[in-house]
């Protein structure tokens, strides 16, 4: 049988690595065609000599010369090329079977939408760009006949307790006797931690996650539970839900990835060790399954599972994403987009970590902006709302060295 092949963007970061792992274990599947990584050159370029891509990509042209001249020196005929333009390439190669969307942020938006419009399978990591465009993204991948597979191992989760055609698109409705889906929520590293103490909080602490091991703004952004709300937006458009049928509950094992209730008082949940090569070997195989490399899951030595509801006293990030799920629009742009600047900013030390919320809701009380009818909208709304982001940051920066 003839291998899948596959292009990994945003390769250096813990999904690229993990589907790499996993594509090592099942490599009379599936072959490497491309990798993308944005500076680190170091890993990129060991995993170039372990899988032999066709292509890399990187962020800057200083980094791609470097790249190529140590491949050269070891005899690799990999071609190297950088910059928003390659990774577009890439992404819609046709020798490319699937690509795996693992871009962090805003940047993962134009490859991810060019291989939705390239009626690509998509095994998407990159929630912001259901988040930034989320109707538009949907459209090209209908229109593409792309097959859209969430590897957020919630979305992922939901995917698998949801009916869907063999073709990878939802059935509407989501489906007959659908009542209500529920995200669960680890809660982070300051769950239990009290409102008073989180404005001492620093950037080594936030990327402390209990359960996974994700890269610094992910991880950020799961402290603060504005992860959590941007899952919700990605889950109302990926699954074509009103954000009023999205619950979330915290669950601090991170076992039970999320569930779907049925008007039957049915509950289906999908459960498993929190380990990303699970959902991305689902991705990979669907509607097959294959080896992930995962330990099996003993119910009996975990002994219990617990849920709760999430405070969102604590942690207001989630309360203002879910007004944003409700409002769509430009509101979901502006939110990931302040979001994005103001973990920046406290991962520099420039922010405290309980004004990361406070600059987001600033920011959506201070532009007002037409529903986007094109990607151009979309990413005019973005650079806007950076601006005024950096503008109300330095804002605070500055308060804080006054009354430091």
């Amino acid at each position: 049988m003839k291998r899948q092949k596959i292009s990994i963007l945003g390769a250096t970061g813990s999904i690229g690595v993990n589907t790499l792992r996993v594509i090592r274990d099942n490599s009379h599947l599936y072959e490497v065609h491309a990798l993308t990584a944005h500076n680190n050159i170091g890993l990129l370029y060991e995993q170039c000599l372990a899988f032999n891509p066709a292509v890399v990509v990187t962020g800057s042209v200083t980094s791609a010369a470097e790249l190529a001249a140590r491949l050269k020196a070891k005899g690799q005929p990999t071609e190297v090329l950088y910059g928003p333009e390659a990774l577009v390439a890439v992404a819609c190669a046709v020798e490319v079977d699937i690509v795996m969307a693992a871009i962090v942020g805003g940047a993962g938006l134009l490859p991810t939408f060019a291989a939705a419009r390239a009626g690509k399978k998509i095994l998407l990591a990159n929630k912001e760009s259901l988040v930034m465009a989320g109707e538009l993204f949907m459209d090209a991948a209908l229109s593409s006949k792309a097959t859209v597979l969430p590897i957020d191992s919630e979305h992922n989760a939901i995917f698998q307790c949801l009916p869907i055609n063999r073709s990878g698109h939802f059935d509407q409705a989501p489906a007959k006797g659908f009542r209500k889906m529920v995200l669960t929520a680890s809660g982070g590293p300051f769950r239990e931690l009290p409102l008073q103490h989180l404005a001492r909080v620093t950037p080594e602490q936030a990327c402390n996650h209990p359960n996974w091991k994700m890269g610094r703004k992910i991880s950020v952004d799961s402290a603060t539970l504005v992860n959590k709300a941007l899952e919700l937006i990605e889950a109302s458009y990926l699954f074509a839900t009103p954000a009023q049928n999205i619950e979330i509950v915290v669950h601090p094992q991170s076992i039970v990835h999320s569930m779907v209730y049925y008007s039957d008082g049915s509950v289906l949940a999908q459960l498993g060790n929190p380990d990303m090569r699970t959902p991305i070997a689902y991705g990979l195989a669907w509607p097959e399954r294959i080896e992930a490399g995962v330990a099996p899951l003993d119910l009996a030595l975990l002994g219990r599972l617990d849920f709760m509801p999430p405070d969102e006293q604590k942690f207001p990030g989630l309360a203002l994403g879910r007004k944003v799920a409700a409002s769509r629009g430009a509101a979901p742009i502006i939110f990931n987009a302040a979001n994005e600047i103001a973990v920046a900013a406290f991962l520099a030390a420039e922010l405290g970590f309980d004004q990361i919320p406070v600059i987001i809701d600033r920011v959506l009380q201070g532009l007002d902006c037409a529903s986007p009818r094109t990607l151009e909208d979309v990413l005019e709304i973005d650079v806007m709302t950076r601006r005024k982001a950096h503008e109300f940051a330095s804002m605070m920066q500055g308060r804080n060295r006054v009354t430091s």
